[in-house]
């Protein structure tokens, strides 16, 4: 396995931001106090979830720049 030629950037890649954010969500939404969960109807957690994660293909697909 080699790590692509610019792995160092990668915090900056949309890709990476949207996983990141998935696995923060994932983290914190269960200790969130129940009325700040109930913020957020139940029925907008899949589109929302799946919203992130097409942001997340989108990104990786989209060209960000060029390489330093």
């Amino acid at each position: 396995m080699r790590l692509v030629k610019d792995a160092r950037r990668a915090w900056r890649w949309f890709s990476v931001q949207a996983l990141a954010v998935l696995g923060v969500v994932a983290v914190v939404w269960p200790v969130l106090p129940p009325e700040t969960q109930a913020l957020v109807p139940a029925a907008w957690h899949p589109w929302i979830l799946g919203a992130v994660a097409i942001g997340g293909i989108f990104g990786r697909l989209v060209d960000q720049g060029p390489r330093e």
